[in-house]
């Protein structure tokens, strides 16, 4: 029996994660009977190829998800607020990379590997939210550490990748690198300070609670993926001068004892998550070895010595693979198999 196709849409296609999101659905052979990309006038018009064709890039407005069956969403929250509503009225089910539906207690926020079963959720308003970049490596390992011994707090400080923030801030990156080793002035338009050969303890706006909101994303979205508003969280997130891949130091109070052992043991049999823990050969997960990749990535597990029931972690993956447009297509996986 031939497997049933469905119509795409890839919105903000021509962006760091929609070109992704294009890409995957290549590599992992989704069942698509139709695509269509769509974007802002800067880039309608252009092409991108798929399956050995090139697709026009179209222009995106408020007809364009008629018999469209799912639209993954990553072209900025403003976009999605408005266009994500029009596209689910139109029976388009939506998965939204941004953040204007997390919090939104009638949309689910998925991480497949983590809670699949909250995508059934979708039909309360035909959207699905995908998690913040950070968060999804994050709760990727906690999860694993949460059914074997339960999880008092977190405490994390996240090292992120400019690609978090777009083509743009590569650029940015790559420019500014190349103009200070030849001893020019490094111009800033995309960051409020230099990001080359520096590090930037700013992601987002700073909120009331002088947190930023990338940080208060972290705390929020891991309560609500993990179902445990008990759980205490606070986040520091600081932009570092790594092109792609974002990485994270965690400490972990859990709620029974758990040796390094027994974290790297659980971590090992854990879906989509690889294990780098060999410190005696300076082997652990590096930014610039998870690019490129699917798997979440962990090491330096050792245990907290400042308290009994404490875990150190160094989690590392590609922010626009896991952190954005694998997740993404990993839903509308689920959602083709299970609920279409």
């Amino acid at each position: 029996m031939k497997r049933k196709e469905y119509s795409i849409a890839v919105v903000g296609a021509t962006g760091a994660v929609g070109t992704e999101m294009t890409k995957i659905l290549e590599e992992r052979d989704f069942p698509v009977s139709r695509i269509s990309l769509l974007a802002s006038t800067r880039s309608a018009g252009s092409s991108v190829e798929f399956r050995n064709r090139d697709v026009t890039v179209e222009l995106l407005f408020e007809d364009s998800f008629e018999e469209v069956e799912i639209g993954l969403f990553s072209a900025g929250g403003a976009v999605s607020e408005k266009f994500a509503l029009i596209a689910a009225d139109a029976g388009c089910i939506v998965v939204d990379n941004t953040n204007a539906f997390r919090m939104d207690p009638q949309v689910p926020l998925v991480v497949p590997e983590i809670n699949p079963h909250a995508i059934a959720q979708y039909k309360k308003r035909g959207i699905i939210a995908n998690p913040n970049c950070s968060t999804i490596q994050m709760v990727m390992v906690l999860k694993p550490i949460y059914d074997a011994a339960g999880i008092r707090r977190v405490v994390v400080s996240t090292y992120q990748a400019v690609s978090g923030t777009g083509k743009k801030a590569v650029d940015e990156l790559l420019d500014q690198t190349r103009d200070v080793l030849n001893f020019q002035t490094a111009e800033c338009n995309v960051y409020p300070h230099q990001i080359a050969f520096n590090c930037m303890p700013q992601i987002d706006v700073f909120m009331e609670n002088a947190y930023t909101k990338e940080e208060m994303k972290m705390v929020n979205e891991t309560r609500k993926i993990l179902e445990d508003d008990l759980i205490g969280v606070t986040a520091t997130a600081v932009r570092v001068p790594v092109c792609c891949s974002h990485s994270e130091s965690v400490n972990i109070e859990t709620e029974k004892k758990l040796t390094a052992s027994d974290v790297r043991e659980i971590l090992s049999g854990a879906p989509g998550v690889t294990v780098i823990d060999d410190p005696a050969s300076s082997k652990y997960p590096l930014a610039i070895d998870a690019s490129g990749k699917d798997d979440t990535f962990v090491g330096r597990i050792r245990e907290d010595e400042s308290i009994e029931k404490g875990i150190n972690l160094w989690i590392v993956a590609d922010n626009l693979r896991k952190g954005a447009a694998l997740n993404a297509v990993q839903i509308a996986e689920i959602l083709a198999r299970e609920y279409l």
